[in-house]
């Protein structure tokens, strides 16, 4: 993730800065069985090396608990165009569909990925909202289109 917070800084709202100095034992943890966890991270492997990441929260709060958000999707530059993207995003909704009462996964991406944007919509997210401003790099304004995939009528 620090790789993809780097060369793609307009893609995340996360920075090296911030990430860097923190612990392993906290990426660590996002790497549970997903079971209980407020969030999990997937990888996908292409010969034995990590060819994509994406991750998976789950809202706590009892009225938002039909929610999750897919987080951190990166694919290095490498490994694009296997379809690696693809099977991150399914196997998300795939982890999603396994908690009990959740019933929809959102997320956001920056306004003009469109290579993003329509693998998103490939796997069934449609776009609900765009945010103006949503991020800025120092005196640049970036926004993000929101989307969201109902579960109940993807699969």
């Amino acid at each position: 993730m620090l790789q993809a917070y780097e060369l793609h800084p307009d893609a995340f709202t996360s920075t090296v800065e911030e990430r860097a100095p923190l612990p392993v034992a906290w990426w660590e943890k996002r790497l549970g069985d997903g079971t209980g966890a407020e969030a999990l991270v997937l990888g996908a492997f292409l010969r034995g090396e990590l060819a994509g990441v994406a991750g998976l929260s789950f809202e706590p709060r009892p009225k938002s608990r039909h929610k999750a958000r897919l987080f951190g999707m990166y694919v290095p530059a490498a490994f694009r165009g296997k379809g690696i993207g693809r099977a991150l995003v399914l196997a998300v909704l795939e982890q999603a569909r396994r908690r009990d009462g959740v019933d929809l996964v959102q997320l956001s991406v920056t306004d003009g990925n469109l290579d993003a944007r329509r693998l998103y919509e490939r796997c069934g997210f449609i776009v609900f909202g765009v945010e103006p401003r949503a991020m800025r790099d120092g005196d640049e304004y970036l926004a993000k289109v929101h989307m969201w995939c109902d579960l109940r009528e993807t699969g």
